[in-house]
């Protein structure tokens, strides 16, 4: 997700309460791979399905890699970024 977020770098993230919209930051389990996490932006909704997209293009892996995400298993929205250097 870089430039918007640095490796290391500490988000919040809440359980959703609500749908996932175009712009929404999420944190997800990688369809591929369950032991791992994606930090990825909702590009569009279309019926039950999101598309996830990384911020840098060029190197993201995303879901012109893997396909269209399930709603449902977006179960994590990023609400704000914490950066490691302001928690003192």
């Amino acid at each position: 997700m870089a430039p918007t977020y640095r490796p290391g770098e500490r988000v919040l993230v809440v359980r959703r309460w609500r749908p996932v919209r175009p712009g929404d930051v999420v944190l997800a389990r990688d369809p591929r791979d369950p032991d791992r996490w994606l930090l990825k932006r909702c590009a569009s909704c279309h019926g039950g399905a999101v598309d996830l997209r990384g911020d840098n293009a060029a190197v993201s892996t995303d879901s012109r890699d893997f396909g269209d995400v399930s709603t449902r298993a977006i179960t994590w929205l990023v609400v704000r970024p914490r950066r490691a250097h302001l928690l003192g």
